[in-house]
């Protein structure tokens, strides 16, 4: 009988066999591998106690907690798109451009207004539902254009959205001439600054928005191509995976979501101008990559998102409650950024690290 179909049963009184010793490290090896998602849930943490510690009377409150999430609601609407996009590894530059102009077009065609593209003029004045259905369908349409222009021509889409920046922000300036208008649609009106019993629907809004985008990138075979598109663009397209209709969609989505943000900002302000929104673009990438979504995709989702539109909010709403110079608030953040970024980096190399 060979020794391996020796039966393996200990003789009677002996002592038991001892368990495996538990691997040296295992509490190091979690963290490790958690490390993108841990370093932002600590930094949300560190900050919430150190505000409360600079403020107690004032930032721990129900109130300035849901002041917060107001303050980040149309935020947390674009950077869903934008999570969207960094996971494929990409990024969108004519998010905030984007989102001023479908607020503006939203409005004119609500109030009625003649636009003249130079060789022929059209006037327009619709009702409220068409008004903003139009304007949110073109956003949806420019947005396509830059996910085509990058996917089909072949040309970065660092310059393609940089690009539809500069178009976006155009057309804004040449209908409006600069002007403010404040005949906008009431639906905007509701949903940017009306209460549904103790919150603001703008924040109702945002969760919505919010789950649907983790549902379609957790529960789809949409959301599995936009990680596989990130995480390796060959292997993605070896699967069979058209991974030029994956970008394309998720730019269009990222138009479609900054179109949406940038009309709730025009209800939330009850007007709509030319400008004011450009530093959305910079909040939103920051909020995503705060929250630890991977600058070079793959890596993220809609969960980090929320961590660091948390402390995005947390920080701003900080700032102003501990009464910092305003002139120092865009150096802080630019400073929280460019640390958020570090961190970002430094976490993709631990967790290589580890799994070599």
């Amino acid at each position: 009988m060979s020794k391996s179909a020796l039966p393996t049963t200990q003789p009677a009184g002996a002592p038991p066999t001892p368990a495996a010793p538990r691997p040296v490290g295992g509490a190091l090896e979690y963290f490790r591998q958690r490390s993108r998602d841990l370093a932002p849930l600590t930094v949300l943490v560190v900050l919430s106690i150190f505000f409360t510690l600079a403020a107690p009377s004032a930032f721990p409150t129900l109130e300035n907690w849901r002041n917060i999430l107001a303050q980040v609601a149309s935020l947390a609407v674009v950077s869903t798109g934008v999570t969207f996009v960094l996971l494929l590894g990409e990024i969108d530059l004519s998010i905030a451009s984007m989102a001023t102009m479908t607020g503006v077009i939203a409005t004119m065609l609500y109030e009625g207004a003649k636009f003249d593209f130079g060789f022929t003029s059209l006037e327009l004045q619709l009702p409220m539902v068409p008004s903003v259905l139009l304007a949110w369908l073109f956003a949806l349409a420019l947005g396509a254009v830059s996910g085509f222009v990058a996917t089909r021509i072949g040309i970065p889409t660092f310059m393609a959205t940089l690009a539809m920046l500069q178009i976006t922000d155009g057309i804004a300036l040449y209908w409006t001439k600069g002007s403010i208008k404040y005949k906008i649609p009431p639906i905007l009106t509701t949903l940017g600054s009306d209460y549904l019993g103790p919150l603001p629907i703008i924040i109702l809004v945002a969760a919505v928005v919010l789950l649907l985008g983790h549902l379609v990138l957790t529960q789809t075979r949409f959301g599995r191509y936009v990680y596989m598109t990130g995480s390796s663009r060959e292997a993605a397209e070896l699967s069979g995976i058209n991974t030029r209709n994956i970008v394309l969609a998720c730019f269009a989505l990222s138009a479609f979501l900054a179109g949406m943000a940038g009309m709730l900002n025009v209800g939330r302000l009850g007007s709509a101008q030319a400008y004011g929104l450009s530093d959305m673009l910079l909040d939103s990438i920051a909020s995503v990559v705060l929250g630890g979504t991977s600058l070079f995709g793959g890596e993220g989702g809609i969960p980090n998102t929320i961590i660091g539109l948390l402390i995005f909010g947390v920080l701003n709403n900080g700032l102003n409650l501990v009464q910092v110079d305003i002139y120092l608030k865009p150096w802080v953040r630019g400073l929280i950024l460019l640390l958020a970024l570090i961190i970002n980096v430094y976490a993709l190399r631990l967790r290589t690290r580890g799994n070599r």
